[in-house]
């Protein structure tokens, strides 16, 4: 029987890298993958000559895959049967599984448990308040298996909070959502993320 995995990380520690490079691995052994990304992170998509949105998963190392975006009010499960019946999917992998809902979550949970095909989500945990996203709460409430993926801070620690940045400072206030890379958020460890507010820094 197929699983949900719930592969998750601090900011920087290559999990989109890790989605493609599972997708390579997944396509080399000829498997049809459905890469798929949550419709809120549009940070790498373009529009192309048609004026049509074309949806990216980008790793910052360089790797990079076209994806289906889908939106927050989708359900994957009926996406899925529709796309299975023209070309059978193999497994699904999903990049940014933090920003499902709880609803397209328990949909993944059915592909896997009843359609037999593997879900693979990469993903945040929580965060830039160290509180759960909803699609990650769900997460860990019923994927059958669940892997860190970890990081470091500067300080070399493990990182475990996603601090967002604005001018040099650590942010504590705002919207939960605020789509972003390397240009808002650095992975800390709880002692620096503490240490670099309480030093308004």
């Amino acid at each position: 029987m197929s699983k949900l995995y719930f592969k998750f990380g601090a900011m920087a520690s290559s999990k989109t890298a890790n989605a493609l490079m599972t997708r390579f691995n997944y396509e080399e052994k000829g498997n049809h993958v459905w890469l798929i990304k949550p419709d809120l992170d549009n940070r790498d998509d373009y529009t192309d000559e048609n004026g049509v949105r074309v949806t990216v998963v980008k790793s910052r190392i360089g790797l990079s895959a076209v994806a289906d975006v889908v939106g927050r009010d989708e359900d994957i499960h009926a996406r899925f049967v529709a796309l299975n019946e023209k070309q059978h999917i193999d497994v699904i992998i999903c990049d940014e599984c933090q920003f499902l809902t709880a609803a397209q979550v328990d949909q993944m949970k059915y592909i896997a448990e009843y359609c037999d095909t593997p879900v693979l989500c990469f993903g945040l945990r929580s965060d830039f308040l160290t509180q759960l996203f909803e699609g990650s709460k769900r997460l860990f409430e019923i994927a059958d298996s669940i892997t860190e993926i970890k990081s470091v801070c500067r300080c070399g620690k493990k990182a475990i909070v996603n601090a967002r940045i604005a001018d040099g400072r650590v942010v504590t206030v705002g919207d939960q959502i605020e789509i972003g890379g390397n240009d808002k958020y650095e992975g800390m460890c709880w002692g620096c993320w503490q240490n670099r507010i309480k030093e308004g820094k």
